[in-house]
């Protein structure tokens, strides 16, 4: 009986522990991808995002190394300017398991047997958008958003902010249809 107790923390821990980021993007059917070779970092835009600096730094580092990856270069004369911005949200999960036969087959609630357990788990869920601007308009061509559930831990915190750039990121440029 005591392993039934657990499952439903064992459950809320696996599905959390394998949470994936999902992303979504949008861009201007009518911009020309080809054209753009060099990058830079959006400043003043940046400035404004209400997160640490620490994180502020993760994000750009995770951006820059996937941005090199891709081929682009930082330049001071960019074709692209890179700007981001994050939201944030705490969710709740609240999962109750009764034990003990009920009415009917297999599991259910029968007030005269034991049976019960609720586990109650708060976590913080996170969208983090990039922005990539076409640096002679200053019209936004296209925008990645990746959301998906934050740490603390300084050691998986850094893990996250990769994952979460590099799968944003790795849906531009758009592909031709």
């Amino acid at each position: 009986m005591k392993t039934i107790h657990f499952l439903p923390i064992f459950l809320t821990f696996v599905f959390f522990g394998c949470s994936s980021v999902r992303v979504n993007t949008d861009y201007d059917k009518n911009a020309n991808f080809t054209g753009y070779k060099s990058y830079a970092f959006y400043k003043s835009g940046i400035d404004k995002v209400e997160i640490s600096d620490l994180d502020k730094k993760r994000i750009m580092r995770a951006i820059d190394e996937t941005m090199t990856a891709k081929g682009f270069s930082k330049s001071e004369n960019p074709d692209l300017l890179i700007n981001i911005f994050t939201k944030a949200r705490q969710q709740v999960d609240v999962n109750t398991f009764n034990s003990g036969w009920g009415y009917g087959w297999g599991w259910g609630w029968n007030p005269w047997m034991y049976g019960g357990n609720t586990s109650v788990n708060t976590y913080t869920e996170g969208t983090l958008f990039i922005d990539l601007i076409d640096a002679k308009k200053k019209e936004l061509i296209w925008q990645g958003e990746g959301e998906g559930v934050l740490t603390k831990d300084t050691e998986k915190k850094e893990k996250r902010i990769q994952e979460f750039v590099a799968k944003i990121l790795a849906q531009y440029p758009p592909k031709e249809k």
